[in-house]
């Protein structure tokens, strides 16, 4: 039934509570129903939000210090975009990760990217009855191993398999279906210069 069930579940750690501080990005692609790639990159923050806090530090356990011979986020933003292509986009809590997508475009003077997409946590809240939507309590929920919560390529992949068991439980076919069967539809980030 997922046979067009193709996308890719995006998610960012950040370096202090200010969006678009991002430190770390994770991307996991599924094709067809089946998640067959994924992928996680360290990179600096834009510097206008450079600083790291403490309590993120201790969330994500990336410091200064981990990130400081890596790219900046402008420099990794190609890389990511060439993973994600087309496809559609998902993240568990899009509002956080697209937020500060959307930051650290404008803080780097970088085009953000046209994508379209939807958010598990939304998605979740209307399809499941649990006690907590955070990403841990959802994939615990759905059996889905999340052994590495908070390191971005494993929380991507973690809101993919989310992605593809809620769309198998609704039996639907693709994204947009499984936006529209929780009466939402796919949202358009931009692709607009900041």
């Amino acid at each position: 039934m997922t046979d067009n069930l193709s996308f890719a579940a995006f998610d960012v750690e950040t370096a202090n509570p200010k969006h678009g501080s991002i430190c770390a990005i994770g991307v996991a692609v599924v094709h067809k129903g089946v998640r067959v790639a994924t992928h996680s990159w360290l990179c600096r923050p834009p510097a206008t939000v450079g600083e790291f806090a403490p309590r993120n530090m201790g969330i994500h356990k990336i410091t200064p210090s981990t990130v400081a011979g890596q790219p900046s986020f402008a420099q990794r933003l190609p890389e990511l975009l060439d993973m994600i292509g087309d496809l559609p986009v998902v993240a568990h809590n899009a509002v956080f990760d697209m937020g500060n997508l959307t930051r650290a475009c404008e803080f780097s003077g970088v085009m953000l990217p046209g994508w379209r997409y939807g958010c598990t946590y939304a998605w979740s809240k209307r399809q499941l009855l649990l006690g907590g939507y955070k990403l841990n309590q959802v994939a615990a929920a759905l059996g889905i191993t999340l052994d590495n919560y908070h390191e971005a390529g494993a929380d991507a992949a973690a809101a993919a398999d989310i992605a593809v068991a809620l769309a198998r439980m609704a039996g639907v076919r693709d994204l947009a279906d499984l936006a529209r069967f929780n009466g939402t539809r796919l949202t358009h980030l931009g692709g607009v210069r900041r």
